[in-house]
């Protein structure tokens, strides 16, 4: 006799602060504390699971609304997650501002604040489902293919400290030139192993970053590199990069904004270009695509809607003949399972994913990810494999809770501590 499906009876949502070290981009600064949201669910059989998000208050919202919406739902109804976020905090389709200021990716659209917040209960549903039938969600996914998931070393040039009294310190002292980048190098490969670099570009003038790209090439002739500039540079300026770094780059993300820009980086020098900028939703691709604006997807199961999109977006790239690999974004463990159990499923995934995770030294799961060669261990316990730290959870929400300041990410604001007179800068910067 069959079993009825599980229905979510709990579903809860608590905002957090996350502390986050002095990293620097083209917009500023990354604040002290970073906001993220963690989703529990409970079914009718007792079983639990997690799921993690961006935190600032316009997905927030969404996300308490949708807790509501979800109980009584069948655990299974995944489908109807995303129609049940629209209609549970009553949106509808539309741009909400002109830019993003925290996350980079173009504007803030309702429709990419949906697909965040449906990412976390879908990854919440899949590891109470992996949970109760004692599965890893990898095998709800297919079934991996990979025992190991590598991930690039995330370089950043970077200040000392905070310019804020009160705000969390680190040991890493400042990375502002190629010997800083290179020493920053050398403790992520001794002490993770990584086996291939991106450094996050657009902070200085492009001919600083270059050097940079140069002494690490110099440095570590057998990693990969990559340079972000988040769109930082003209057209002309990312050709004169694309000719000056040929043959040490495996591939040059965002320099230029826009698909039209990129496409003319692209048909002008010939370089491999990723992004997560100009193709962040399936609406974007068949032009980014036609155009051969992007030979490199970077793929985020928060910004395209949960695991099972990720999926359908590497099918579409693989179609295409454009490759696969995975953006990062200031996350916890519970994201940093989810991306591994998603990349071990996909077949084709040619290059290391992206993780900011080395940086964040906090955690809300009691046994903290390990990075071995540069890779994490794809677990095959039920669900996610990872379990949450109560007492951990506890004290970032009541951070949450005192330092209101910080429950919306905003890099520019950070920059203005320490230069008043700093403002957002148009893009393209140089």
């Amino acid at each position: 006799m069959s079993q009825p499906i599980p229905r979510i009876v709990r579903a809860t949502v608590t905002p957090i602060l996350i502390s986050d070290p002095p990293l620097l981009n083209v917009l500023g600064v990354h604040q002290p504390y970073t906001p993220r949201t963690i989703v529990e669910l409970e079914t009718d059989t007792g079983a639990t699971g997690v799921g993690e998000t961006y935190g600032d208050t316009e997905y927030l919202e969404v996300a308490r609304n949708l807790a509501k919406a979800v109980i009584g739902k069948p655990l299974t109804a995944l489908n109807g997650l995303h129609d049940l976020a629209y209609d549970s905090a009553g949106l509808t389709p539309g741009t909400v501002n002109e830019f993003d200021p925290a996350g980079l990716r173009g504007a803030r659209t309702n429709e990419k604040i949906v697909r965040s917040v449906v990412s976390a209960f879908e990854v919440a549903s899949l590891d109470t489902l992996g949970k109760a039938l004692g599965l890893p969600v990898h095998a709800l996914l297919g079934g991996k293919v990979r025992d190991r998931v590598d991930y690039s070393g995330y370089l950043f040039y970077r200040w000392a400290e905070h310019p804020v009294e009160d705000a969390p310190r680190d040991d890493w002292g400042a990375a502002l030139d190629p010997e800083g980048v290179v020493r920053q190098a050398r403790r992520f490969t001794d002490t993770y192993g990584f086996r291939s670099f991106k450094l996050k570009g657009g902070v200085f003038p492009p001919e600083q970053e270059i050097a940079a790209i140069k002494a690490l090439a110099e440095a570590f002739p057998d990693h990969p590199l990559r340079l972000d500039p988040n769109g930082g540079w003209s057209v002309e300026s990312s050709v004169r990069v694309a000719e000056e770094l040929d043959g040490k780059l495996e591939y040059l993300e965002d320099p230029t904004t826009g698909i039209d820009g990129m496409a003319e980086v692209r048909a002008r020098t010939g370089a491999l270009l990723a992004t997560n900028m100009c193709v962040t939703t399936f609406g974007e691709i068949p032009e980014a695509f036609a155009k051969d604006a992007v030979q490199v997807v970077l793929s985020d199961h928060h910004y395209w809607g949960g695991l099972h999109a990720t999926r359908e977006l590497a099918a579409l790239c693989r179609t295409h003949g454009v490759a696969l690999s995975m953006h990062s974004n200031t996350h916890l463990g519970i994201s940093l399972a989810a991306m591994t159990h998603v990349a071990s499923v996909i077949p084709d995934l040619e290059y290391a994913c992206d993780s900011h995770r080395p940086w964040q030294t906090e955690d809300v799961i009691t046994e903290p990810h390990r990075f071995t060669g540069g890779a994490v261990e794809v677990s095959d316990a039920p669900g996610l494999g990872v379990e949450l730290d109560r007492d951990a959870l506890a004290t970032l929400h009541e951070r949450w809770i005192e330092l209101d300041g910080f429950r919306d990410r905003d890099d520019v604001a950070a920059m203005r501590q320490a230069d008043p007179t700093w403002v957002q800068p148009p893009l393209p910067r140089w």
